[in-house]
């Protein structure tokens, strides 16, 4: 029987997609103040992100403690809300589109590992929320998903599969539990 061999991990062929010092000036002084808490409102932070490259539309709302990994790999459409202490754990691209909420504590995954394989090879595979979408309250939403149009992940769910236009999806694993309609 094979054995897992962390020691031979190699994660060489990954690019953050910025030199070193890019990704150094982010770590210690604009994610900091990006996350920080004593700051009220959003437009800060809005601007701290398209300095390190994000792309960031017009009337984005995030709140204070916003963990973003990779701004440069982040792309948030007009009036998306992204709530307090949510993770964008962004080694792959995250495309969060037009009127998205991605609430509090939300943690969004874009790199895990093989589980087949002994070397424990690095997998990263991107995440798409499409306008409207939802991410509610503590849920998990796992490499190379996308929330497709008005659909929803519900709060604590964790999310291993695409979640379809307007289905409402929950549970661990989260599967479709109800479709969405909005009010005239």
């Amino acid at each position: 029987m094979r054995q897992v061999d962390l020691a031979a991990f190699d994660n060489s062929w990954y690019k953050p997609g910025r030199p070193l010092m890019i990704q150094l000036l982010w770590y210690f002084f604009g994610s900091p103040l990006g996350e920080g808490k004593l700051l009220p409102g959003s437009f800060h932070r809005g601007l701290l992100l398209r300095a390190f490259g994000a792309a960031v539309g017009k009337g984005v709302v995030i709140k204070p403690g916003v963990r973003v990994k990779y701004p440069w790999k982040l792309k948030i459409g007009n009036h998306s809300w992204i709530g307090e202490d949510a993770w964008i754990d962004n080694l792959g691209d995250v495309v969060i589109g037009d009127n998205v909420c991605i609430s509090q504590g939300v943690y969004v995954c874009t790199g895990s590992h093989d589980m087949a394989d002994p070397k424990f090879g690095l997998v990263v595979k991107g995440v798409e929320f499409r306008p409207g979408s939802w991410a509610g309250a503590f849920s998990v939403i796992y490499p190379g998903v996308v929330l497709e149009e008005g659909g929803i992940a519900a709060g604590g769910s964790v999310v291993r599969r695409n979640v379809g236009a307007w289905e409402v999806h929950g549970g661990n694993p989260a599967r479709q539990v109800a479709s969405r309609k909005l009010r005239e």
